[in-house]
């Protein structure tokens, strides 16, 4: 074993969190669940202050735990100073699409810039923030190495996606973790500290596979879904009941997962992720057909459910012009206060465009 694998193993050590949101917060809360020293940062001082008054910002993490978290040694700050204590320091900053569904990394640059001022001899550093496949080479390894310290003897580098599902029962203790090292070495010493972070960690070859393999995980789930979503309108034209369908369906044992059919796909993952995947994708030249086919078909679900909406009303005599219509609920799905991405907002404006009073 590499001796700064055996420390990671073996020794008390210090992790820093940069970006204390839904995936940050769990991730050093853990930290201190597994008797680790853990020190988050965030830009936002305001958040940042909220965060020491053991006020959560987030579902996944109520205010007892935060506060039991914080007596247990964690610190949170706005000064990236702090981080220069940690031995290894997991980045958990957004990664969302830009105007033109191009990857917008401008916060994985920015956490980097910041690695680059406090990274010193031993220190491990693990991205978790989604990508596409050879960001953590192209972006963390220059910043980290950019002072004079040499990869794989001074200092560490890897990738382990963040596979939080806001809203769910789920720890993040518990949920397996994937990590791929730059090279052999940072995967080995990457998978001793979260082995001290998680129950199970599967080591991979490479950063870059780890990367693949989180918007490989998503990506199913998107083509999936946007599969059922045709499916559902193909049934409706028939006259028939997708949900009995379905249900018919999935008693089959082998060879068949439900997916079920709704008015889009909402939230910071699955409408994203796909697109890092066909942005890369173009790049190598490469045409990704599912996954800008499950795309044009999940975009179009909050005009399709719209559609649907107008025709009952049609059928109660009741035009969707001028007729009130009450949204209840906008979060992207059930249980949390985060409306990223939410089809139903996008069902609300379709409504409107058709005339629809929205209250």
């Amino acid at each position: 074993m590499h001796p700064r694998a055996e420390f990671f193993a073996t020794q008390q050590w210090a992790g820093g969190v940069i970006g204390m949101g839904y995936v940050g917060l769990p991730l050093a809360v853990a930290m201190t669940k597994r008797g680790l020293t853990a020190i988050g940062y965030d830009i936002s001082q305001s958040h940042v202050a909220a965060l020491n008054a053991g006020e959560s910002s987030i579902e996944d993490v109520t205010d007892e735990e935060l506060q039991i978290a914080l007596a247990s040694g964690l610190t949170i700050t706005s000064d990236p100073v702090d981080l220069g204590r940690a031995d290894a320091v997991f980045i958990a900053v957004p990664s969302p699409l830009g105007r033109h569904r191009e990857p917008d990394l401008s916060y994985i640059k920015s956490a980097a810039e910041t690695i680059s001022t406090i990274v010193r001899p031993g220190m491990l550093v693990a991205l978790e923030s989604t990508t596409y496949p050879g960001t953590t080479e192209d972006i963390l390894v220059p910043a980290a190495t950019a002072g004079g310290l040499v990869l794989d003897e001074d200092v560490f580098i890897a990738f382990s996606p963040e596979r939080v599902s806001p809203g769910d029962d789920l720890k993040t203790i518990d949920i397996p973790k994937v990590v791929g090292g730059v090279s052999s070495v940072s995967s080995e010493v990457a998978s001793e500290a979260y082995k001290r972070i998680v129950t199970s960690v599967h080591t991979v070859s490479s950063a870059r596979t780890a990367e693949m393999a989180k918007l490989l995980e998503n990506t199913y789930r998107a083509v999936n879904i946007g599969l059922v979503n045709e499916m559902a309108q193909l049934a409706d034209k028939l006259d028939i009941d997708i949900w009995e369908t379905i249900d018919a369906a999935a008693t089959k044992p082998f060879g068949y997962q439900a997916f079920y059919p709704g008015p889009g796909v909402g939230g910071h993952c699955i409408p994203l992720d796909p697109q890092f995947l066909a942005w890369r994708a173009r790049e190598a030249k490469f045409s990704t057909r599912f996954i800008d086919l499950a795309e044009q078909v999940n975009v179009g679900m909050p005009a399709y459910t719209a559609d649907r909406a107008a025709a009952v009303l049609n059928r109660l005599e009741r035009p969707v012009f001028g007729t009130e219509v009450l949204g209840v609920g906008i979060a992207y799905k059930p249980d949390i206060a985060d409306d990223r991405e939410s089809a139903s907002i996008e069902v609300l404006r379709e409504l409107e465009k058709r005339g629809a009073r929205i209250s």
